[in-house]
């Protein structure tokens, strides 16, 4: 009875995967629609993370048309025909440059060819490979370890001033100083409350991978996720899932996070199989919110995550 109950599950997943991974191409709260002004300068950037972080870091300077709306799917959201061509009439296209944002890589590459400066954060840092044995590759998801976010951040500077004319060099280092600062004690926060979570339950079992960077320098245990990979576009197999379970009952874990932005039915699902009592937590992993949402920051949603893993993990 387990195993037919896995197996409809894993059909469940497929059919849930497939709905939760389509995106229509829409237009974020900072895409305008309209072209810019002959000589306005502008950063298009491709996911709402480091959409924020460059506006952290021009303020009102420059124009940033972030193309990834909020709450969306970096591994699958699309643009539109409008969106393609600012992308190659920006004076910097910034991309996260790990193979992260699938539905946009021949978009960059036509910006590339066209002659646009391309910031590639992945360029910046060293990236981490998957270790576990249902992902493999290189790991897009740096932003989950602040001081690997302040590595892009350092380097941001640096392009946004060699390509984004009429930027005032001076404020634009202020900004980046006084975020670089609040990275530090975010960092430090953080750093600071997961060691006193006892050792055995720093453990994390996901809707798919994308902790590495924060198990690394935190001290956590990856125990495994749903989805197999490091993309949200792949569906467990019955297997996955028996053996997800057994490792969740095994390791004892108390709760299981999903984002936000995807159906927690998936992890749902998942907890009642394993057998024993496991609270599904939602965390903003990938995307942002919207201005009215609880992490419509970079900083408000990794202080979110922060709150709920401790809440829940202590």
């Amino acid at each position: 009875m387990r195993w037919r109950g896995l197996l409809a599950l894993a059909g469940l997943l497929v059919t849930l995967g497939a709905a939760g991974c389509a995106q229509e191409a829409g237009e974020s709260p900072t895409s305008g629609g309209q072209a810019r002004p002959s000589g306005s300068p502008q950063v298009v950037v491709t996911t709402n993370i480091l959409g924020d972080v460059v506006t952290q870091l021009v303020g009102d300077q420059v124009e940033v048309r972030t193309l990834m709306a909020p709450n969306a799917d970096p591994h699958s959201f699309g643009v539109s025909a409008q969106d393609a061509a600012q992308m190659q009439q920006a004076d910097l296209l910034v991309a996260n440059g790990l193979g992260l944002e699938e539905g946009l890589l021949d978009h960059v590459e036509s910006a590339r060819s066209a002659g646009t400066a391309i910031f590639e954060a992945g360029e910046h840092l060293t990236p981490l490979e998957y270790n576990t044995e249902e992902a493999s590759g290189v790991d897009p998801h740096f932003w989950t370890d602040p001081t690997v976010m302040a590595e892009v951040v350092t380097a941001l500077e640096s392009a946004l001033a060699e390509n984004v004319t009429g930027v005032d060099t001076a404020r634009l280092q202020s900004a980046t100083s006084e975020y670089l600062a609040e990275l530090d004690a975010l960092d430090r926060d953080m750093a600071t409350r997961f060691a006193a979570i006892p050792k055995a339950h720093r453990a994390l079992v996901t809707n798919h991978h994308v902790f590495g960077y924060m198990a690394r320098r935190y001290d956590f245990r990856l125990i495994g996720a749903v989805i197999p990979g490091g993309a949200t576009l792949a569906a467990p197999s019955a297997s996955d899932l028996a053996d997800l379970a057994d490792a969740v009952r095994e390791a004892g874990v108390p709760a299981i996070f999903a984002d936000s932005s995807q159906p927690d039915r998936l992890v749902t699902a998942l907890a009642e199989h394993t057998g024993v009592e496991v609270a599904v937590v939602p965390l903003h992993t990938e995307s942002l919110t919207a201005s009215d949402g609880e992490a419509p920051t970079y900083l408000d949603m990794m202080h979110v995550n922060t709150d709920r893993i401790e809440d829940a993990l202590t």
